[in-house]
């Protein structure tokens, strides 16, 4: 389907659409390629946020920014302009200047944003959050020797916020609802071993609690603890999960009941189950089945998934907007099954895996010893779903030619 000539829309300058514009024109589309994005940063490098930038004074976005390919020099950046409405039957993205922006195909790269505070602030200061470089900048320059830090949640911000300030000569509490710190990620077995290393350096852990309450003026000074527990804190970091941005696409009749539903094309779906071929989403918005492990809808926020996502996007979105329908169907058609990855770095502890580890109902140490270097195998029944390894890091990626064929070409 040729376009009109408005080209490719991208909402949302992040690494998965700074990948489908890189991956549209390595597919051969020359048209116009625009960017809406709510940061007034270019595309830059999310994982260095809660480590190396929050412990390297004077680091900021110039340190985590993608180099941009020359392919890329007529793509035009529109930052500071956050998407607001989607009309995908005028095929218009209305942004909060008012302006208006015709596309041929839409990228929706609008990924995720730190869940709130669970309980009203009182406008106190001292609180933080991290998802952007800014927010970064801010919570280093509080991560002060002696701070008294206070992380609500366990999961891989939380542990590596702790982590870094931990190293930095602060007092660090985590607070969480979970009994082990990334137990859902990496299961019972992994989970309490980096607990016992965050142990040794200081870490102190309060499980199976939550935040009641705030004291101080005009910035945190104390939280109490649904437990009854009241803890110093002139650092409180909420770390408590993430929620996708998808409230611009209200009345678009998308399925956004979490995250957006995709086809394998990665073309979005309408709360009525019918796709739309020149709307497509990317990265951690999106939610799709994988037919490495089954037909379940999910949204997977691994680190390569927006590099996987983009590289499908612009290569359906190229074929779908050139002259060969045929062809264009034919690529459309192609399973996408991306076996997932995430890594993870606290201490001189480094963690990696593959696949979804989260979907087992069994883990098995295969290699090594939970005290100093293993790899751990994760299974639903008898499928293998993933593999983690604290170090011994060609051992696990080894284990990636042995992820099953997806389930569909069995």
């Amino acid at each position: 389907m040729p376009g009109s000539g408005a080209g490719v829309l991208i909402v949302g300058a992040s690494m998965a659409g700074l990948r489908s514009a890189e991956s549209l024109r390595r597919h051969g589309y020359t048209g116009a390629i625009r960017v809406l994005g709510a940061e007034e940063h270019a595309p830059y490098n999310r994982p260095p946020l809660s480590k190396e930038l929050l412990s390297t004074e004077g680091q900021g976005h110039a340190d985590v920014a993608f180099p941009l390919r020359a392919s890329l020099g007529e793509v035009e950046w529109m930052l500071g302009r956050r998407a607001t409405a989607l009309d995908p039957h005028a095929l218009t993205v209305t942004d909060d200047t008012g302006a208006v922006h015709a596309f041929d195909g839409l990228v929706i790269a609008t990924g995720l944003r730190p869940k709130p505070l669970p309980i009203d602030s009182h406008g106190l200061g001292g609180i933080h959050r991290l998802r952007t470089v800014d927010d970064a900048v801010a919570l280093r320059g509080a991560l002060r020797p002696g701070a008294n830090v206070v992380i609500l949640g366990s999961g891989f911000i939380g542990c590596e916020i702790a982590a870094t300030a931990a190293k930095r000569g602060c007092r660090v509490s985590i607070v969480s609802q979970s009994a082990i710190p990334l137990e859902r990620a990496v299961g019972p077995l992994l989970g309490a071993e980096v607990r016992r290393r965050h142990e040794a350096n200081g870490v102190t852990f309060f499980p199976r609690a939550s935040l009641f309450s705030l004291v101080g003026d005009p910035s945190v000074e104390r939280v109490v603890l649904d437990t009854g527990v009241m803890l110093e804190c002139d650092v409180l970091v909420v770390a408590v999960g993430s929620d996708p941005n998808t409230e611009w696409l209200a009345g678009s009749d998308i399925d956004v009941r979490d995250g957006v539903l995709v086809n394998g094309a990665l073309q979005a779906v309408t709360t009525e189950g019918a796709a739309l071929p020149h709307v497509l989403a990317v990265g951690d918005v999106a939610r799709y089945a994988n037919p490495l492990f089954d037909d379940v809808a999910r949204r997977v926020e691994h680190w390569n998934l927006p590099t996987e996502t983009g590289k499908r996007a612009g290569q359906v979105l190229a074929a779908q907007l050139g002259d060969d329908p045929v062809a264009a169907a034919e690529v459309a058609a192609r399973p996408f099954a991306p076996l997932p990855s995430f890594w993870s770095d606290q201490y001189d502890m480094h963690l990696l895996a593959f696949g979804m580890t989260y979907l087992a109902d069994r883990s098995e140490l295969v290699a090594g010893s939970l005290d100093d270097e293993c790899v751990v195998k994760y299974f639903r029944g008898d499928q293998l779903v993933g593999v983690c390894g604290l170090g011994m890091r060609s051992a696990v990626q080894a284990y990636r030619a042995r992820f099953p064929a997806p389930v569909a070409a069995r």
